[in-house]
Parts: C-alpha cells; structure tokens; sequence
C-alpha cells in the first residue's frame, strides 16, 4: 500500500516505522518545517522520538498534497487540538479511494466529540478507522512487542488496515465498537495522571491498584453514556493500555501528574515538554460532560481540580478515600 502519515510526534514516527517494515511505501507528513529538515539530515526525530534511525525507505515531507498523492491509505497522528485543522487541509489532496486511520487520542474541546467524529465531520462518506492499545513509542521502535485494536464500523475497512499492520512484532485485533475503542485510549490519560499523583505521593502498590481498578470502572461508565459497548473496556484498548500508561515511566500523562504531586504548576509541567500530555484536556472536556449527564466521576472531576484549580493533591487523595460508603 501507499502510506501516509500525517504527523511526526513520537507516536506518528513510531507507525511509520512499522508501516515500512511490513513493506508499505509510507511518507511522513512533518508539520514544522525545521523539524523536517532535521529529521533528512539525520534520519532521526529528535523532538519527539530521538535515538532511533528513521530508515531511508520512508519519504519524509512538510508538504500536505506530496505526502497525500495516490494514497491507499491515510493515518492522522496529530493531537487532537490540531486534528480538524490538518484535516480540513487534507481532504482536498486525498483520493477517493483511500481509506483513513486515526492514531489520535482525546476529545475534541468544546464539543466532546472522538476524533473519528472529527474525521467523519471533515471527510463525509469516508471509511474510517481508528486504532489503540498499550503502544509505548520508544518500545516498539526499539523493537520489542506489542499488540493494539483496529476498529471501524465497516469490517473490511478495519480487516484491510489490520492486515496492512502484519507483522511478527506487532499483534493487532479488529473491533466494531470504535467508541469503546477510542474512548478506553484517552480516559485512561486521565487515570494516568492520577496514578502519577500516587507515585509522587509515594503513596504504594496498593492504593495505586486500586486507583486503577477504580479508574476503569469509571471509564466504562461515562464510555457507555457516549455510546461505547461496556466490554471494549476490558480488553487491550481499555484495561490493557491503562495499565501500561499508569506503570510505565515512558508514560507522559503519568509523569505530568508525578510532576503535580511535587508541587509543580501545571503551566511550567506542559512548558517544559515538546510531548502532549492529552490527559489534561480531556479531564476539563471528560468532566463538562459527566456533569451534564449527571455521572459520579470522583476521580475525574479531583484529577481536574488538582490541574486547574490547583488543589492539593493530598487534599485530593483524602477526598476520594472519605467519601460514602458504597457497594463494589
């Protein structure tokens, strides 16, 4: 197939790289043209993934319409603050025959829509896609394995993008819940900056695990109110990747709330990292909609207070273990 992917974070470069091993012709779509320029000299992104060696095999471009020419297929790995602009941009120079896959995961600001949602706004009548899992960047570009979910509400769609992922190293399912899908891959950025406030509390295994367990509970719930099915939640895009996003000091959701929980403000946290922490905006965005709808999101809504309205996170803590008491 002919590739492209629209945007080089660590997590766009990383895919491009696995698109190529299983012998596609990709191109990577750069949007900062500085960027572009280290990544030819160097082979090596070394904003977002340096370390490893881009191979040659892959185009790499600051310009929408070369990337897009001919494609088979488009993936969008842009976050999600940027995504309807890029599409909007893309729509025009993509055939009519390529199908579209989103790597992006969070909530659109002031609408609560899924980036799929977004994708199907900017492209009607496209087959659309999305993918997730536990997929650290840095592991799998250094080679080791891992599996993820592809999910689409038409089946040959997501069956020809799962089959264009084959390989030995990379392990991925189908799915046509793409809510569930979506939705378990960016609820969880909220428990991991929870799960961050744990550690830099040094506040053990167990409160952690149970921060967790708690934590899916809550992600199924409002998951189901937004319309996703609520056994998507126990499977590699919804438990699997919260555990490896809430353990892994790769993590960038669980490093911001670690960082919060030494006293550091949320600005300098952000400031200080090229990364996108998607956790934060999708606990202002997850927490608007859960109080719309009237669900009991404790976690949330004192993750959201820590970020904006600076509350101590010890406070926060305490809170949580002090409320009623309730039936598992």
């Amino acid at each position: 197939m002919k590739v492209a992917v629209v945007g080089a974070g660590a997590w766009g470069t990383t895919l491009s790289i696995l698109l190529s091993e299983a012998g596609h012709d990709v191109t990577l779509w750069v949007y900062e043209e500085k960027l572009c320029g280290i990544i030819l000299e160097g082979r090596e992104n070394k904003w977002y993934l340096p370390g490893f060696q881009i191979p040659v095999s892959i185009a790499v471009t600051s310009n929408l319409a070369e990337a897009l020419e001919n494609v088979d297929l488009v993936l969008f790995s842009t976050p999600s603050k940027h995504l309807r602009d890029v599409a909007k941009g893309a729509v025009k120079f993509l055939p009519a025959t390529a199908l579209v896959l989103s790597a992006a995961k969070g909530l659109e600001e002031g609408t609560a829509k899924r980036m799929s949602e977004v994708l199907h706004e900017v492209m009607p009548g496209k087959h659309i896609a999305v993918i997730s899992g536990p997929n650290l960047s840095k592991e799998i570009s250094n080679g080791l394995p891992a599996a993820s979910v592809i999910a689409s509400d038409d089946l040959p769609t997501a069956t020809a993008i799962q089959k264009a992922f084959k390989l030995e190293r990379f392990r991925v399912y189908t799915s046509n819940d793409v809510a569930g899908v979506e939705l378990g891959g960016t609820l969880k950025n909220i428990i991991a900056i929870a799960a961050g406030i744990c550690d830099g509390l040094s506040l053990g295994d167990n409160a952690k695990s149970a921060l967790m367990v708690r934590g899916i509970v809550e992600i199924s719930r409002l998951g189901v109110a937004m319309g996703a099915q609520s056994e998507t939640f126990w499977g590699l895009s919804g438990i699997g990747d919260l555990i490896t996003t809430c353990s892994s000091r790769l993590s960038r959701n669980r490093s911001v709330g670690e960082a919060l929980a030494k006293g550091r403000k949320i600005e300098d946290v952000l400031s200080a990292t090229r990364e996108v922490a998607e956790g934060v905006v999708t606990a202002k965005v997850a927490r608007e909609f859960a109080k719309k709808h009237q669900l009991d999101m404790p976690i949330t809504e004192e993750v959201y207070r820590v970020i904006f309205e600076r509350k101590n996170p010890y406070q926060a803590i305490s809170d949580l273990m002090m409320r009623g008491l309730k039936k598992e």
